[in-house]
């Protein structure tokens, strides 16, 4: 006997908030039948030497120690490459907007 009847798929369909008409309800049934019958069969595969997996494949991350630049830029070269200043300052473009939110629209 099956654990998924008539009643738990109008009981998942209220939870979903959806409406079924009776054929679908028979269709949705019949699907989730054999979906379960799948695991079912897979159930019986042997994986006794098979081993597990915790995602998609065995491959490793490769990564690499952080190296550190001794070579030192001035600060009058850093600002002579920003495209705008004024005084001793570097102008950006505003962030927020004087009405409040973020002045790229979003908020």
């Amino acid at each position: 006997m099956s654990i998924l009847d008539k009643k738990i798929i109008e009981h998942l369909a209220d939870l979903s908030r959806i409406k079924l008409d009776k054929e679908k309800e028979e269709k949705i049934l019949d699907d989730l039948k054999n979906i379960l019958k799948h695991f079912d069969n897979l159930k019986k595969v042997n994986t006794d030497n098979i081993r597990p997996m915790t995602g998609g494949t065995f491959v490793k991350n490769v990564v690499r120690e952080d190296e550190f630049d001794n070579r030192k830029v001035s600060k009058e070269k850093l600002k002579d490459s920003f495209p705008e200043k004024k005084d001793d300052f570097l102008k950006i473009p505003p962030v927020f907007s004087a009405e409040g939110g973020s002045a790229s629209g979003g908020e």
